[in-house]
């Protein structure tokens, strides 16, 4: 049947640097397919990823080997054959706990296969060792052991001639019979096997060309997958810019409508404050007008209260009572009198004007207050 596929996933190879034994040196640019074979006619596991048309991983599993999870995503395990430390990185730890169970499943079958292939042999050298039993009793040489039968025939008659007794020879020549019988099965059995051997390499070959055109085959459609992915995520980028887009947009609106309300609210506010401006204007104009008006009173009163103090002092001066003041005003009679008298008249028609002028100027205060 040749060695066939029996597992396979994905996964980001590495290798220890063979300089530090320390760092980690990818040997895959992305992830690749790393595969579980089994080999029938040899009964052998093994480990095998292609990146391209090269092997970066050809592991025979031993009972020896062990996988480690160093972390939640990747595993190693060392081969001393190819003396080298194997990396595998995948993207979740389910595929990674997949292959760990895997590895001890074809590891425990890779002991089993030795043990068997072990008690096979020691089946096999059994009659080799009860030939050795019987070559005590008559030691040969290695010459009658791996000769042919016309090598051994002269042995036999010298042996006869020495010793000149048949039945003392007849046992070693049976024991070299049985010996060389039993090299001849082996040699039919390895015959056998190099053939099955051939017969599978042939196959094996047969099968690596069918896996390299698989290979290409599925390269192909990576490259075109990976297009498709470069595309999606270009379409995706223009579509997140334009979302992104729409939603500063979106964001620019609000705010300018905030500040809309804002700046109607503020002219709202100044059209009351203009009002009230306005109101306070007229207010300001009204007490302007009675404050003038007030003054004008004001003036007007200070004038006749002059004209009094003028007109008391002038009473004072002449000695007269008021009264006669009074009672020559509303007689108004004419007569002659000196100097003195003249005065004292004009003053007494002033003051009689100046108080009439008051009383109407109350009147007009009373009107306005």
């Amino acid at each position: 049947m040749g060695e066939q596929p029996i597992f396979s996933t994905r996964a980001h190879v590495f290798q220890i640097d063979p300089n530090t034994k320390k760092n980690w040196v990818p040997t895959s640019k992305h992830a690749v397919t790393v595969s579980y074979f089994y080999d029938s006619t040899r009964n052998v596991y093994r480990i095998i990823s292609l990146d391209g048309s090269k092997a970066i991983i050809n592991s025979t599993i031993t009972p020896n080997m062990t996988f480690t999870k160093t972390s939640q995503k990747f595993g190693q395990w060392a081969d001393s054959r190819a003396n080298t430390v194997y990396g595998l990185g995948f993207s979740s730890e389910h595929h990674l706990s997949k292959f760990a169970e895997k590895f001890q499943e074809f590891k425990e079958a890779a002991r089993l296969a030795k043990e068997k292939s072990q008690e096979k042999m020691e089946l096999t050298s059994t009659p080799s060792q009860e030939s050795a039993g019987g070559d005590l009793q008559s030691p040969l040489t290695p010459e009658s052991i791996n000769g042919t039968d016309d090598e051994r025939t002269p042995d036999v008659t010298q042996n006869s001639e020495s010793r000149a007794e048949p039945t003392q020879n007849a046992l070693p020549f049976s024991h070299s019979s049985a010996i060389s019988k039993h090299w001849e099965a082996e040699l039919a059995t390895l015959k056998g096997n190099n053939a099955k051997l051939t017969a599978a390499l042939l196959e094996s070959t047969a099968n690596v060309k069918q896996w390299k055109q698989q290979l290409a085959a599925y390269q192909e459609e990576a490259e075109r997958l990976h297009k498709r992915v470069t595309e999606l995520e270009c379409v995706s980028s223009q579509a997140n810019a334009v979302h992104t887009h729409k939603t500063e947009l979106n964001q620019t609106i609000q705010e300018l409508e905030e500040t809309l309300k804002v700046k109607e609210e503020e002219i709202e506010r100044l059209k009351q404050e203009i009002d009230n401006a306005r109101e306070l204007q007229e207010q300001r104009d009204s007490l302007t007008q009675k404050l003038q008006l007030l003054l004008r009173v004001k003036s007007s009163m200070l004038k006749c209260a002059k004209c009094v103090f003028k007109c008391i002092i002038l009473m004072l001066n002449s000695s007269l009572e008021p009264g006669l003041w009074m009672i020559m005003c509303q007689q108004q009679e004419v007569m002659e009198i000196s100097s003195a008298e003249e005065v004292k008249k004009k003053a007494e028609k002033s003051i009689s004007s100046e108080i009439r002028k008051m009383c109407k100027t109350w009147e007009i205060v009373k009107s306005f207050v």
